[in-house]
């Protein structure tokens, strides 16, 4: 699977939170199915062709496997090109963007920086959970630096660049990733029993 290089084949068209009339369609609170996600993948050697991407064709899979209408892999060097795709994603109303790559402790692992550079806010709880499902199996995954936050409605999450890593972050946000959407777009929280 080819992923498309830099912000090329994303559509310049307006997600579910680029749709800002209060009037229209998709007023706040109504969900949007499917909700739109990019895949990234940051990495230095894989965006000049040394090595095949495979972290992010499995970001695109999970995502997939969770409903997600979605775009990518995009493969970029880490530092400021990560920056520069991820707000070129806001701008084009992308619900999620999920990078792999670029957050360990290497002086070339930046993604974490660029990100925060994009994110309105940060929600600490998402890398927290990623990063204590991989130490279960891998003692390394508390040198992963990734975060997770909002950027004008998008829900951005940085994943490890490890395939396992990868797919130990899939793991969680498949039980929290359709729902927070919902949560950012102004959706309820849902009932269960008596609370």
């Amino acid at each position: 699977m080819s992923g498309t290089h830099g912000t090329h084949g994303m559509h310049d068209g307006k997600g579910a939170h680029g749709a800002r009339d209060p009037d229209g369609p998709e007023a706040p609170g109504t969900p949007r199915t499917p909700y739109r996600a990019l895949a990234v993948t940051a990495s230095n050697r894989a965006a000049a062709g040394v090595y095949e991407d495979k972290g992010g064709p499995l970001l695109v899979e999970g995502l997939k496997g969770m409903g997600f209408e979605t775009e990518g892999p995009s493969v970029v060097p880490d530092g400021e090109p990560v920056e520069e795709v991820l707000r070129a994603a806001v701008a084009a109303g992308f619900d999620v963007v999920l990078t792999t790559g670029g957050t360990g402790i290497s002086p070339t692992d930046r993604t974490p920086e660029m990100t925060r550079r994009v994110l309105d806010y940060e929600i600490p709880g998402i890398p927290e959970a990623i990063r204590a499902e991989g130490l279960a199996k891998v003692p390394t995954a508390a040198l992963s630096r990734g975060t997770a936050g909002i950027a004008e409605g998008t829900l951005i999450v940085n994943l490890p660049g490890s395939s396992g890593g990868v797919r130990d972050g899939l793991a969680v946000l498949g039980r929290l990733l359709v729902h927070a959407v919902d949560q950012v777009h102004g959706g309820d929280h849902p009932r269960g029993g008596a609370n």
